[in-house]
């Protein structure tokens, strides 16, 4: 069974048992949180269930593993010939979950 959740605005394919990488989010390590805005759900072919805009009764519950920061990503601005640089660094912040269990 897997289900198409929005989490931190993004949309994500989840299924239980996986771990994955979301935008930073207000719960603590060993914590476990819920999500409502459960977009599709399905098991199997046969049983799909597509919401408007979200299925009714639907969650996805996980477990906080941890926060960290992403890789830095190097922003460098020039303009030739008249010896402006700019060098700006930054890194992300993101959660660490791993999805327990997918309710339909």
């Amino acid at each position: 069974m897997f289900a198409v959740v929005k989490i931190a605005g993004f949309q994500e394919k989840v299924s239980e048992g996986m771990k994955l990488k979301v935008p930073t989010l207000n719960a603590e390590p060993g914590a476990t949180v819920t999500f409502k805005d459960v977009l599709l759900t399905a098991d199997g072919e046969n049983a799909i269930a597509v919401g408007t805009p979200v299925v009714s009764g639907a969650s996805v519950q996980a477990k906080v593993l941890a926060h960290g920061q992403g890789d830095k990503v190097r922003v460098y601005k020039m303009r030739r010939r008249k010896r402006y640089r700019r060098l700006h660094g930054h890194r992300q912040g993101f959660t660490e979950i791993e999805v327990t269990k997918v309710s339909a």
